[in-house]
């Protein structure tokens, strides 16, 4: 496979992965701002910005709704805004447009017009913009996985919504658990947080079943961070990450591969041998600092392996 080619359904992947958790995380703080009063709505999009990587302005010249409206959603020059990253993801799926199906196209094509005629103001007044984002994101996985070969590009499509998940969960994760110190049982005014939290990973109703309603943040931790069968668990990306880097690697020389491989291969093992007590014990977000840090690791190398490498590599010499 060209490394063109690789590198536009890795990133196609990643801008999707990170518009559809955006419009969900909005979408779960708008409720959120409903059950606690305008009181509480700074505090809660402040953390909100913070849980999504974007740097909030102190002293905002517009209303803050207007303010994070621009920024989070319809700024085509942020790289975490909604719209920037439909349009991000467009681009590169039309540099590829021989590799993948038409009825991929025409999904993306058709997220790509609802989102640009979508208007600043009307997104407070109506979800239906965020479902689209989130029902047109989850449509065109489906389409992925039912109308492309299983080959390399599919596999770098999992690479790139794989690692992106991994990374957003961990800021969310960690951005929560700093706010709101670990207590052996949620407290009655944090109940609604530690619900929003899970509803944000779309992992409310999956914890119930695993744990039942009984939100304890540190159960709530390990859901979110060590599952293995939950699909936003940072331990389920950090597998399909490692499964879907072996199997690209089974194409090209295991010199090539291997240094990848590794590190996605320690990351796993990160995760999957890690014990929730003495994660907590040695600090909940210095772990996941560290998980973030490998799935950098895992991004560069993937680049210098696939992407940018010289053609003496390509050539085994």
């Amino acid at each position: 496979m060209l490394s063109r080619v690789a590198d536009s359904l890795y990133w196609m992947s990643r801008y999707l992965e990170r518009a559809e958790h955006t419009a969900r995380v909005i979408n779960v703080h708008l409720d959120l701002m409903l059950e606690h009063g305008t009181d509480s709505d700074d505090r809660i999009w402040g953390r909100m910005l913070r849980a999504l990587g974007i740097e909030a302005d102190n002293e905002p010249q517009q209303p803050l709704s207007y303010v994070l409206a621009h920024t989070v959603i319809h700024d085509p020059d942020s790289s975490s805004s909604i719209v920037a990253c439909i349009m991000g993801a467009r681009e590169n799926a039309r540099q590829v447009r021989e590799q993948i199906s038409t009825e991929m196209w025409e999904q993306l094509n058709r997220l790509f017009h609802e989102v640009k005629q979508a208007r600043p103001e009307e997104i407070w007044e109506s979800r239906d913009f965020l479902a689209a984002i989130k029902e047109g994101s989850h449509l065109f996985q489906g389409i992925t996985d039912s109308t492309m070969t299983h080959s390399a590009g599919w596999q770098f499509i999992q690479v790139g919504r794989s690692l992106e998940r991994a990374v957003l969960v961990s800021m969310l994760v960690g951005v929560h658990f700093h706010e709101f110190r670990q207590s052996p049982e949620a407290s009655a005014a944090e109940y609604l947080e530690w619900i929003g939290l899970l509803r944000s990973c779309t992992a409310f109703e999956s914890y119930c079943k695993a744990y039942t309603a009984d939100l304890q943040p540190v159960r709530i931790a390990e859901f979110l961070v060590l599952h293995p069968h939950f699909p936003h668990s940072i331990r389920f990306s950090a597998d399909a990450l490692e499964s879907a880097l072996k199997e690209i690697g089974s194409e090209v020389s295991e010199r090539r591969s291997s240094r990848v491989e590794r590190i996605a291969g320690r990351m796993r093992s990160t995760l999957r041998f890690g014990q929730i007590d003495e994660i907590m014990a040695g600090g909940l977000n210095t772990y996941l600092e560290t998980v973030r840090r490998q799935c950098g690791q895992v991004h560069g190398a993937l680049h210098q392996t696939y992407i940018t490498y010289p053609i003496e590599a390509a050539l085994g010499a």
